[in-house]
């Protein structure tokens, strides 16, 4: 299975969703509301997305 960047940060957002509903972590909170995707499709906090492409980058690099 391949994923595009925007599936991949979806399901990344899922995973730390999941986690949040066992934790209830306020710093994870806090991420999820940066993260959360808005009507435009980009995140919330601008800088989240070029954090993720960053991370990207950094993966492919490995």
């Amino acid at each position: 299975m391949n994923l595009n960047e925007k599936e991949a940060f979806i399901a990344m957002f899922y995973f730390l969703d999941a986690y949040f509903d066992r934790t209830k972590s306020d710093e994870i909170g806090s991420l999820l509301g940066d993260l959360t995707l808005l009507d435009d499709g980009k995140p919330a906090d601008p800088a989240a997305w070029e954090d993720w492409q960053v991370a990207i980058n950094k993966a492919i690099r490995k």
